[in-house]
């Protein structure tokens, strides 16, 4: 029936009650059945210039595309317009944007970079696809409901390991076959692991995000980097695998950013450690199986690799986004932990927390520049069209300045993150964490706040739609309520630039004067 084609004037025929027909880019309607159940009511439909006629602007001033695809509104579908074709196609898994600054500039037509290859041209795509294909459906899913992440999505990642991936270049790579064979584990580089993050964050599902095994990408590191080959051997394959799931629980009610002050403590008692302390908004604690955990000892702060068994439970903690992330407050007990689960010396946890965080917040970075980007791309298409005192928003010098405002900010977040990964590329582990603790710190505090003037853009541009969880701006307003965690999670924004300018100050030069 859909193949069947109408002239205008036999569409217009069909515009009174129980007889409703309308156009929407070039495709005909039949609403006489459902103009009742519409939601916004049957008499919207028979306003001027709808009934009987082309609806296509008044639509897209009221609903996404992604409507239309809808199966219970897609059946309304009758025919098309003789002589006439659509415009806006159904998105392809996989393909680009072509709305400007939609897409980072090495993947626009026409734009060059140093740093990519298209090696990691055929890495993206292959990822993007993988993700809105196999991904966004459960993201969208778990986000609104707040649940964890199915298991068959877990396997599916793992088969592709994706879960290693996350983790960065390395070792842990060696002998796997990537992305079903898109590139060697010798070719992937950090470019290809921020590849992963920024796509990750395109859903607008924030809470999704980290619920996606982000304590994993915190905590597994230490173990790898510090952990006894008995401890590498039982746990990586495991978290690698998706079986099991990995927490980093340092952050306490006592001290968030402070790690020194700490409180949770692990008292000796011959081969075990007796471990007695409480963890607060510790990412995917809720579903982990161990937690990497910053403690006190006699001689200092150690990080000891704790199981969840006897003495260890876990509470969800409410927050402003999903509870699919999985933040937990958690209590160990009095639990008693083989010594042999210590990372790295007694008394020199500091050192092996200092040198996961570099990575951890370049990753919460990555991410949040993604979703950034696809805040922009949301402003661009919504300004264009809709239509305010007969002409489109952009016609507003407000709302130009607004869109001037976003570009700018993206572009200098994206030039900053990939000169940081440039370095990770080319630096040993030592130098990275000699080197770039201070201006990763900075790059987080300018992006995440970046992000959060984004947001307030964002939502003026929307008006109202910007801050309702469904149609038009809803991934305006997940993000307008989501962003702050940038500037949260992984350090305080404050403390971070607070970290920048002290590592600088450090190395000054002794003979430095005006």
């Amino acid at each position: 029936m859909a193949s069947k084609e109408f002239t205008r004037d036999e569409v217009a025929k069909h515009n009174k009650e129980g007889d409703l027909w309308i156009i929407v880019d070039a495709k005909v309607f039949n609403l006489s059945r459902f103009a009742d159940m519409h939601p916004g009511g049957a008499n919207v439909l028979f306003a001027d210039g709808i009934a009987g006629k082309d609806a296509t602007t008044a639509f897209f001033g009221l609903h996404r595309h992604e409507v239309l695809l809808r199966p219970q509104y897609a059946r309304l579908q009758i025919g098309t317009l003789a002589g006439e074709k659509e415009r806006i196609k159904a998105p392809v898994p996989g393909q680009l944007s072509k709305v400007p600054y939609a897409e980072p500039a090495w993947l626009s037509s026409g734009f060059h970079s140093p740093y990519y290859s298209d090696n990691h041209r055929a890495f993206q795509k292959a990822v993007r696809t993988f993700f809105e294909e196999t991904v966004k459906p459960e993201a969208i899913r778990c986000e609104d409901n707040g649940k964890k992440m199915s298991q068959e999505l877990v396997d599916k990642m793992a088969e592709l390991n994706f879960w290693a991936m996350r983790l960065g270049p390395g070792k842990h790579l060696k002998g796997r076959t990537l992305l079903g064979g898109v590139l060697k584990p010798e070719e992937f580089d950090y470019f290809h692991e921020l590849i992963i993050n920024t796509e990750l964050a395109r859903f607008s599902c924030r809470g999704f995000v980290d619920g996606l095994m982000n304590g994993m990408v915190i905590s597994l590191p230490p173990v790898l980097n510090y952990g006894t080959p008995e401890l590498q051997s039982r746990i990586v394959p495991e978290v690698l695998s998706g079986k099991k799931w990995i927490a980093l629980a340092i952050t306490e009610a006592f001290a968030g950013s402070d790690t020194s002050g700490l409180q949770t403590t692990a008292i000796r008692d011959g081969d075990y450690w007796i471990v007695t302390g409480t963890k607060k908004w510790i990412t995917n604690g809720t579903y982990a199986d161990y937690f990497t955990t910053g403690c006190k000892t006699d001689t200092g702060f150690t990080v000891i690799l704790i199981e969840r068994g006897e003495g260890v439970s876990t509470k969800p903690i409410k927050t402003a986004y999903s509870a699919t992330a999985g933040t937990a407050y958690v209590t160990f007990d009095k639990v008693r932990v083989p010594v042999g689960n210590t990372l790295g010396p007694v008394g020199k946890g500091m050192n092996v927390i200092l040198t996961n965080f570099n990575h951890e917040r370049w990753m919460v970075t990555g991410c949040a520049l993604g979703a950034q980007r696809t805040i922009v791309e949301e402003c661009l298409k919504w300004a264009n069209q809709r239509i305010v005192f007969g002409k489109p928003l952009t016609a507003q010098p407000v709302i130009r300045a607004k869109l001037a405002n976003m570009i700018a900010r993206v572009e200098a977040c994206q030039n900053w993150v990939e000169m940081v990964t440039y370095q990770m590329n080319n630096m040993t582990y030592a130098q990275m964490s000699s080197n770039l603790a201070g201006p990763i710190g900075l790059m987080k505090q300018f992006v995440s706040r970046a992000g959060r003037e984004t947001a307030e853009d964002a939502t003026q541009i929307f008006g109202g739609r910007g801050l309702t969880v469904t149609g038009m701006g809803k991934l305006v307003e997940n993000y307008h309520r989501t962003s702050g965690f940038d500037a949260i999670l992984a350090g305080a924004e404050d403390v971070l630039g607070d970290l920048g300018v002290r590592q600088a100050i450090k190395k000054m030069p002794a003979d430095a004067r005006l």
